[in-house]
């Protein structure tokens, strides 16, 4: 959260993912003030991982300040099905730690998935 960019929302929210390598890819929200043409937390730590040559999700944690259990947004879910599986974990956290933990299944019961598309 600390790298986070919200001088509009003053909501600042952090996320980290596990991908199968091991290795861990953190994103940040940035704004914009041509809304809605920001980027969550989610999106741009999906965007360092894919980056760094990698495309399964293990794990994934979120952050917020302001609100103790921060889910991912509608378009966040989409875009962590695209690289996760049913089964790959969500932690949503507060400063003290994990507090819940849901599936990518809880979350988005009916994505997308990329096998239907091709």
């Amino acid at each position: 959260m600390a790298k986070a960019h919200a001088p509009y929302s003053k909501f600042p929210v952090g996320a980290a993912i596990r991908a199968e390598d091991g290795r861990i890819y953190t994103g940040a929200n940035i704004e914009n003030l041509s809304f809605p043409e920001g980027w969550c937390a989610e999106t741009t730590a999906i965007s360092h991982m894919v980056m760094a040559g990698q495309r399964k999700i293990v794990e994934v944690a979120v952050i917020a300040e302001k609100l103790a259990l921060c889910p991912p947004c509608g378009g966040c879910r989409q875009r962590l099905a695209e690289f996760s599986g049913a089964s790959t974990r969500i932690f949503l956290c507060d400063e003290t730690g994990v507090k819940k933990t849901l599936s990518m299944a809880d979350l988005l019961p009916h994505s997308f998935e990329t096998e239907v598309f091709g």
